[in-house]
């Protein structure tokens, strides 16, 4: 296993930090979190146009034909500017499932229109127990001739207001079922939620919501399988935003530590905030690494459930210790909303329980271990 970056993919980062840094500055970023819809129209399609939606799927589909490693770089990109979006939901949570589970038919109609940033996908999962287990899923879905009638409500499934499609998880009569719901569906009700990242996490409530059996994604009854595979590629997708967040964290506060001064000389010279910084790149550089083993082994086709487990257990708690170092060295300046730290601190915190907290993969960790 070799985790140096190729060429092609030192390329993508160097274009997409440079890209994201000109279009996607923090006043950008702000008016993103306080518009309604949560992200800009303009930036999506020019994200669209230089491929970035469709990066990871293959060619026939029109896509770049690209791996998920070469999404983890991308995505680490984006943690690094605080991109606000439909990115992730659309791409992570919506296209890569329909690319695993999806019948050919189901492939040709939605993957173009998300490829092409015409369509907005999401995953509709957590529920009010907000637990990641099958018994945890109570929306029912009802057969009804040649439909199915979905009730019940989820929680935090993000971009919904704005979705064309809604990956459903619902328990059907003998298992677990995953549907692909039209958004605007007669039945669909949705509240944004007000969240410490500021993104656009809704309430989805389902009321006799009515979906055509074609609508079924992969087997009926056998959907459970594929929800854990999706949220295992998630949390490594999560893990890739947030070691972006700290990295970019890290040299905003090497850089202050330099040029700050207290008794006529930077505070970085103090022994202290030395320590205090080989702390941060410590865990920066252990969060890289763990995030890219287990992105290289999706890529790759490895089982890797152990390894992701192992990434976003380690980052989401690796994410707290360097945000509050970065907090220490800036004192009150980096409690301030006019400082750039704050977009980091709060989607450091959000990112740290998303796809499970370092609990339940400690608990999948031993699992795989045998105990």
């Amino acid at each position: 296993m070799d985790l140096t970056l190729s060429e092609e993919q030192e390329m993508l980062k160097k274009a997409a930090r440079e890209f994201l840094a000109d279009k996607c500055p923090k006043t950008v970023v702000k008016a993103s979190e306080e518009s309604d819809e949560g992200y800009s129209a303009e930036l999506w399609q020019e994200m669209a146009e230089l491929g970035w939606m469709g990066l990871a799927f293959p060619e026939k589909y029109g896509g770049g034909g690209m791996s998920f490693l070469d999404l983890a770089v991308l995505l680490e990109e984006m943690g690094r500017a605080c991109l606000s979006g439909p990115f992730f939901s659309t791409v992570v949570l919506g296209g890569l499932p329909i690319l695993d589970l999806g019948n050919e038919e189901q492939k040709q109609e939605y993957l173009p229109k998300i490829i092409t940033g015409e369509q907005i996908s999401t995953l509709a999962l957590t529920e009010p127990v907000a637990r990641y287990d099958a018994a945890s899923i109570t929306v029912k879905a009802t057969p009804d001739n040649n439909d199915y009638i979905i009730n019940g409500t989820k929680l935090f499934v993000p971009d919904a207001h704005i979705a064309n499609y809604l990956l459903c998880v619902a328990k059907t009569e003998h298992g677990i079922t995953i549907f692909l719901v039209n958004a605007k569906s007669p039945g669909i009700s949705y509240t944004v939620l007000q969240t410490i990242a500021r993104d656009k996490q809704c309430e989805v409530i389902f009321d006799r919501v009515r979906v055509p059996k074609a609508n079924i994604l992969g087997q009926l009854n056998q959907g459970w399988n594929g929800v854990q595979k999706i949220v295992e590629r998630a949390a490594v997708a999560k893990c890739c935003e947030i070691v972006g967040n700290i990295q970019q964290v890290l040299e905003m506060t090497t850089d202050y530590a330099k040029e700050r001064k207290q008794f006529d000389r930077p505070i970085g010279s103090f022994q202290i905030m030395q320590h205090y910084c080989a702390d941060m790149v410590t865990d920066v550089e252990g969060s890289r690494l763990a995030t890219y083993q287990a992105a290289w082994m999706l890529s790759e086709g490895l089982p890797c459930t152990k390894e992701a487990a192992i990434a976003k257990a380690w980052v989401g708690e690796a994410s707290q210790r360097v945000i509050a170092l970065s907090h220490q060295i800036h004192g009150a300046l980096g409690v301030t909303m006019d400082h750039d730290l704050q977009f980091y601190t709060r989607r450091a915190k959000a990112g740290e329980s998303s796809f499970g907290d370092a609990n339940f993969h400690r608990e999948t960790v031993a699992n795989e271990m045998g105990l």
